[in-house]
């Protein structure tokens, strides 16, 4: 892991983001998932964009290849755990089924 990453997290980002991203690590979204996304990562005038085809609202950019690349990894870890919590929310204290779901695993 690069030296900027400390405990899965980038220590350049703000606070803000950072404890967002802290809480995405802890639940393991970035690790431990076993799931293929297809990435498309342009080149623009001032680095690269990135987003994922099959995940809307996970983009990015970077003014390197490698840093695109490592924000889209944040950015689909954030989508993610943003789903997550706007479906916790949703179902509120219903009575529902609650089971995990591996994909390719």
């Amino acid at each position: 892991m690069p030296s900027w990453v400390e405990n899965g997290v980038r220590s350049d980002l703000p606070q803000s983001r950072k404890s967002a991203a802290a809480a995405v690590h802890s639940q393991g979204y970035d690790s431990h998932m076993n799931i293929q996304f297809t990435a498309i990562l342009r080149r623009v005038p001032e680095g690269y964009i990135a987003f994922v085809e099959e995940l809307p609202g996970a983009n990015t950019q970077g003014a390197t290849l490698e840093e695109a690349r490592s924000n889209l990894h944040e950015a689909v870890a954030l989508v993610l755990e943003s789903n997550r919590a706007l479906a916790q929310e949703s179902v509120g204290a219903a009575d529902v089924i609650r089971e995990t779901l591996t994909i390719g695993g």
